[in-house]
């Protein structure tokens, strides 16, 4: 018996009715009108190919800041500016600080990105860029490049390259070259899109809005516009009215501009299963950064130069990793819908996962064989993630999230990304810290022998090594009581014992007042 509040599969509507509101606007003179006052310049596969090299420009400045960084860690002119980059804490410091702008800049997305769209969202994301760039160029002091670093990295985060600068060593332009070199690439993405927005000339070709966000923010026929120069097919098109139909559709129901989305929107669940869509952007962009792969891009020329490579040689395997990385990763477009994306995800993860196993085993082989295998090793590395997981966590987000919410769930994938950065490396430093304070005695001021003493007493007392060592009324090794403590009461040490005990007693007692 069927629940009566419950619908019956024959006569329950379905959830999304496709083209019930079906219009032809190609037959209203106005909107045509409308429509063509708003076509794009560039049409078809012209326009495709605009929108690849704007993408792949955009992409560039984001794996910029890796590949320079890579060499520029090695780099004499750089140390000697940046003398603070010998420290391993405050070099890792410099390069990671990036990711916090990175991070800032992913979640100001989450604001402005519907109500700016995405084209002023770029521009503003390259000109901030930029501005950090210059900063970074022109610093002479760690604490500024700190700075100038977040500013780019606020930059890159709303939106592999090695030199021959690279090799240059008698001036400083061997670092502020490359750094500077980046501006190019956010002026080329700049270029590519209409300067009108800034109350500027159009300088180049113009490149339209998302056909999405257009009809989201009740732009209809500029939607149905950018939808035909993509198509290079004319409004009445059957193609064209089923693209701007649908995208219409799911527009309406996602909700009109008049129903803004609230944030809490993202964490729900019901037919739209909001938060586990979400989710799945969020976790795939952290999984991409816990494989491991920022630590080879970033300090490639020090991993080759630890497996006992020279300096030259080690930069010139860098530059080469770094364009191998390029390469494995064109494989992946004309795989990336035949097998699909999980499969590719899954081929990444396990070949990742063996190559890693492979570089622990030979991390402890010290000979020439085992150090050229785990060069090889690090390029086999980067072949499978280029493959399954450096383009697919941009992909992915977007695909797996509804209309209504893509700007946001984007937003927050793009931070998780910038987030594991730090994140993975600060979930172990927290990690450390509650471990060392209740598991780690104190050894300050004592000798081996008294750390027999801290320990057996821990045992008697039953309680932790830990609260032992900080006590100042611990016996000292060689007394009667420690004798006690330790079970070996009655057994005499000869006289040389004795002194010994002694001296070390001295020396550990000295050492105590010392400290």
């Amino acid at each position: 018996m069927t629940n009566s509040k419950t619908p019956s599969a024959h006569n329950e509507k379905p959830i999304v009715q496709h083209f019930d509101n079906y219009v032809d606007p190609s037959s209203d003179p106005h909107f045509v009108e409308e429509v063509a006052s708003h076509a794009p310049k560039l049409r078809g596969r012209k326009l495709t190919l605009a929108l690849a090299i704007l993408s792949g420009t955009g992409f560039t400045l984001f794996g910029y800041d890796q590949g320079v960084m890579s060499a520029l860690l090695t780099a004499n002119q750089f140390k000697k500016v940046f003398p603070e980059t010998d420290d391993a804490t405050l070099q890792s410091l410099l390069v990671a600080i990036y990711e916090i702008g990175c991070l800032f800049g992913a979640l100001s997305t989450l604001f402005v990105g519907d109500r700016l769209g995405r084209r002023r969202v770029i521009m503003c994301g390259c000109v901030i860029m930029a501005i950090g760039a210059v900063l970074q160029a022109a610093s002479y002091s760690y604490a500024q490049m700190i700075v100038a670093r977040i500013v780019t990295g606020l930059g890159n985060g709303m939106n592999w390259i090695d030199f021959a600068f690279f090799w240059l060593s008698g001036s400083s332009a061997q670092w502020r070259v490359p750094i500077a070199l980046q501006i190019v690439f956010a002026v080329v993405v700049l270029a590519f899109i209409p300067l009108y927005t800034l109350g500027l000339t159009d300088v180049f070709s113009q490149l339209p809005e998302s056909p999405r966000w257009l009809m989201k923010a009740g732009r209809p026929a500029e939607a149905m516009a950018v939808v035909s120069a993509l198509n290079d097919k004319p409004i009445s098109d059957p193609d064209v009215l089923r693209t701007y139909n649908g995208i219409r559709e799911a527009v309406n129901i996602e909700g009109s501009k008049e129903r803004q989305i609230s944030f809490s929107e993202l964490f729900t669940g019901g037919r739209s299963q909001n938060f586990r869509r979400i989710s799945l952007g969020v976790v795939v962009q952290c999984f991409q950064q816990i494989t491991g792969i920022n630590l080879i891009t970033y300090y490639a020329t020090l991993l080759f130069e630890r497996l006992g490579i020279s300096d030259v040689n080690s930069r010139i395997l860098a530059a080469c990793n770094g364009t191998e990385y390029f390469l494995a990763s064109l494989i992946a477009i004309s795989l990336i819908d035949r097998i699909g994306r999980r499969k590719l995800m899954l081929f990444g993860a396990i070949g990742q996962c063996i190559t890693m196993i492979l570089l622990a085993i030979l991390g402890s082989i010290d000979n020439s064989p085992a150090q050229i295998v785990s060069a090889v090793l690090l390029f086999v590395f980067n072949s499978f993630f280029a493959v399954g997981w450096l383009g697919m966590t941009w992909l992915y987000p977007a695909e797996i999230t509804g209309l209504r919410v893509r700007g946001p769930a984007n937003a927050l994938s793009t931070a998780s990304n910038w987030t594991f950065n730090f994140l993975v490396f600060a979930a172990l430093n927290a990690f450390i810290v509650p471990v060392v304070y209740l598991f780690f005695p104190e050894t300050a001021g004592r000798s081996l022998e008294d750390m027999d003493v801290v320990f057996a007493l821990a045992h008697i007392e039953k309680v932790s090594p830990v609260a032992i060592s900080l006590r100042k009324d611990v016996p000292l090794a060689g007394s009667k009581e420690a004798e006690i403590i330790l079970g070996i009461e009655g057994r005499r040490a000869s006289p040389t014992q004795e002194r010994e005990v002694n001296e070390k007693r001295s020396v550990s007692e000295g050492e105590s007042n010392e400290v």
